[in-house]
């Protein structure tokens, strides 16, 4: 017999079920563990252990999910409520055994509760996971000391420290779910199976569980990931809480957990992380637009170009699900960028990362065509052809006579005006940019360009659109090279001047590594090849990239750019390059003179900064965190330092100004008086 209680605390509610009392969390939209929610379980705990009628407790969630972590907007500010560490340790000392019924996501501060109860059941479709590391954080309520004594040390490093979840099926083979259970009947399971256990003795509690020190595979695990974790100060913190869970008394690996996560907690990584969670979701809000304005369907969606950026942009809406018409001028063209695509597709199927079935699945979706008449059904369309105006607004003017009405027209142009490109349309409320970054099916970027005629309803289709096909957007204004690319520029002239002056290629990439980047300028420069927008006329060498280019040397591809490649594309510096430097040198009369790494950062970093800050007086970035949304997600900044705008605040914008000045750079007058980061 059921009986709803009398009993409720805010978001937290209570069922009576014979002798099992069933706590449930309804706080949408992802039940994070808030004050009002943590303080409803705590009492409901105290409820039941008081109440000698009530043979086991059972904790679930409505909603999609249970408990999906912690609240993170509490972080930084005064505690209320019950410490979540005070709740996970109240229901495991509770002596009326918990059972948590888990489906949805039992992530962060929700693993920690899940470890806390005493049992745990949940449906197939679960995941659970640790993900505090991605905020810079570690699981600070004993998740580094409890799940490492329910998985063992080597599965908790891999959960812990990369922060990646992991399905029902193989957290019941970890020992972390004590039975799968049905999709469709996880209360009734949840409290069949809380009866099962409801007399055992001793309740079994994690805390009093032995783990054994591995110190191989603690030393394994930081030899095969060491690189990608290289300047994060949260890995390696975790990776000390899950050793000491080895190491340790419970209590003593308790005390060194919380002494590591308050020390994260009040660092700038950590605030830089979480920084960036937030500037994330505030970036698809736009500026202007009813966030109610109906959209557009977009059932189909045409693209111009099958090459590598053309096959790249298809291949997001293909794997969303949605149908694909690209377009090439020759069959050759075409047939070489949808194999591209297929063998793409393929390569993650082999890796794992696409299920069976998958690259059929998402090619069954693409029709290629030579005929831009085939792009008359299409609800959005994406030219992606070279960077020429001429040819662009060619391609709008015949799609303006094609394409439907109501269709999207929208360019993948990474610096043109699309006004420009937009006044050769009869629509030019129907035209924006969509700039997407390369690989385009993998980059997660994608700057979304407003320009002065795109109607609302269609800059709010893109901007919903982006989310399905799994991309950040970012809404920019129209001005030369928008976000990103604006900003790219001074620091290359700067880095360029900087070789004149008597910096070397090595030493400023090696500054721009150390703080963090993937690479500097002259590695990006060779990836991408140190042929783009080359002239081509080896006899006009008016800088140094011309004279890379008219000997061949045009980064990676050929072996030799600004750096000597091996067969394995390791880079070592190049004595002809010092050799052509110097002959530029000596042409203009320059003395070579030392430079600092401090000077480096100031004329190549701060400089970016003062771009972005002249961009938001401009208007053409919405606010200071959508910058740094752009650089962490398209460039590779790193993402514990917040992105640019956010890095000059932890940095100190009076020392940014002080070091512009210095070098003798005009500065922003947002930058100057602080309202550039309002």
């Amino acid at each position: 017999m059921t009986s709803q209680s009398n009993e409720q605390s805010g978001p937290i509610r209570t069922e009576r079920h014979g002798d099992v009392l069933v706590i449930i969390s309804d706080s949408p939209p992802v039940n994070a563990l808030g004050a009002a929610v943590r303080d409803g379980i705590a009492a409901s705990v105290q409820q039941a252990v008081a109440d000698s009628s009530i043979a086991a407790i059972v904790v679930r969630c409505e909603g999609r999910t249970f408990f999906a972590g912690a609240d993170i907007s509490e972080f930084g500010k005064p505690l209320q409520g019950v410490p979540l560490p005070t709740l996970v340790d109240m229901i495991e000392a509770s002596p009326t055994p918990v059972v948590a019924a888990i489906h949805g996501t039992a992530l962060g501060g929700g693993c920690e509760v899940a470890l806390g109860c005493h049992y745990r059941v949940a449906v197939p479709s679960a995941t659970l996971g640790t993900p505090e590391v991605k905020l810079g954080l570690l699981p600070g309520a004993g998740g580094t000391q409890r799940l490492p004594r329910v998985v063992g040390i080597k599965n908790a490093l891999d959960m812990i420290v990369l922060g990646n979840p992991i399905p029902a099926k193989a957290a019941a083979d970890a020992g972390l779910i004590d039975r799968i259970v049905g999709e469709e009947s996880l209360e009734a399971d949840a409290i069949a199976f809380a009866r099962e256990v409801a007399g055992k003795r001793p309740i079994p509690r994690v805390r009093d569980r032995d783990v054994a020190p591995d110190p191989e595979a603690v030393e394994a695990f930081r030899k095969t990931h060491g690189r990608k974790l290289r300047g994060f100060d949260a890995p390696e913190a975790c990776i000390a809480c899950v050793a000491a869970a080895g190491e340790k008394p419970f209590e003593d690996g308790i005390a060194f957990e919380r002494e590591q996560f308050m020390t994260l907690m009040n660092g700038t990584q950590s605030a830089a992380q979480r920084h960036i969670f937030f500037a994330e979701r505030q970036a698809a809000k736009i500026d202007g637009v009813d966030p109610a304005t109906p959209l557009r369907a977009v059932n189909r969606v045409g693209v111009i170009g099958a090459g590598t950026m053309g096959g790249g942009i298809a291949m997001n809406f293909l794997s969303a699900g949605v149908p694909v018409t690209i377009v090439e001028m020759q069959q050759e063209a075409l047939d070489r960028g949808t194999g591209i695509m297929r063998r793409n597709y393929e390569a993650s199927a082999a890796k794992g990362r696409l299920p069976a079935g998958a690259p059929d699945k998402a090619m069954a979706l693409l029709t290629p065509t030579l005929s831009l008449d085939d792009l008359a059904d299409c609800d959005l369309i994406i030219e992606a052809v070279y960077e020429d105006m001429g040819v662009k607004k060619d391609i709008f003017t015949r799609l303006d006579a094609i394409a439907k009405p109501g269709a999207i027209l929208a360019s993948n142009t990474s610096y043109l005006n699309i006004d420009e490109i937009a006044a050769v349309t009869k629509r030019p409320g129907d035209v924006l940019g969509m700039h997407f970054f390369s690989p385009a099916n993998v980059m997660k970027l994608l700057e979304v360009v407003r320009g002065a005629q795109t109607a609302p309803d269609v800059l709010a289709t893109v901007m919903a659109l982006a989310k399905k096909i799994r991309k950040v957007a970012v809404v920019a204004g129209v001005c030369d090279g928008f976000i990103g690319n604006r900003m790219l520029m001074p620091r290359q002239v700067e880095a360029n001047k900087l070789l004149m002056e008597g910096a070397t290629p090595e030493q400023i990439d090696r500054v721009h590594v150390a703080f963090g980047m993937p690479m500097g300028p002259f590695q990006m420069a060779d990836l991408a090849g140190v042929d783009i927008g080359w002239h081509r006329d080896p006899a006009r060498i008016e800088n140094i990239r011309d004279a890379l280019a008219a000997e061949g040397r045009w980064g990676q591809k050929k072996g030799a750019g600004f750096y000597d490649y091996d067969e394995k594309r390791n880079p070592t510096p190049s004595p002809r390059v010092a050799e052509i430097i110097d002959a530029f040198r000596a042409k203009e009369g320059t003395t070579p003179r030392p430079i600092g790494d401090e000077e480096i950062v100031a004329r190549t970093l701060y400089t970016m900064v003062n771009e972005g800050a002249l961009i938001l007086e401009e208007g053409m970035a919405q606010r200071a965190s959508d910058i740094d949304v752009v650089w962490v997600y398209g460039y590779g900044w790193p993402v514990y330092r917040g992105g640019p705008m956010f890095w000059a605040q932890s940095e100190g914008v009076d020392k940014v100004v002080a070091g512009l000045e210095r070098y003798g750079f005009p500065v922003a007058k947002g930058l100057k008086t602080g309202e550039a980061f309002k």
